[in-house]
């Protein structure tokens, strides 16, 4: 019952995982989209980066807790 229990929340945390990166990806675009400037459309590429990796962090991290023995 543990396993599928631990199986299951994996699974819940790559889910949200792929929802920050559909996420990442909008805000990134759109912010992109309304750049006035080359600056603002590299600092947009660099937020979508950047919420793209955190989002990767924050699910790596969920899995790394779930796994570990308590």
């Amino acid at each position: 019952m543990c396993g599928i229990r631990s199986g299951f929340l994996s699974f819940t945390a790559s889910v949200q995982e792929g929802f920050e990166y559909v996420k990442a990806f909008f805000v990134g675009n759109t912010k992109k989209l309304l750049a006035k400037n080359e600056k603002e459309s590299s600092e947009a590429d660099l937020q979508t980066a950047k919420m793209q990796v955190d989002a990767t962090n924050a699910a790596e991290d969920t899995k790394k807790r779930l796994m570990s023995p308590t």
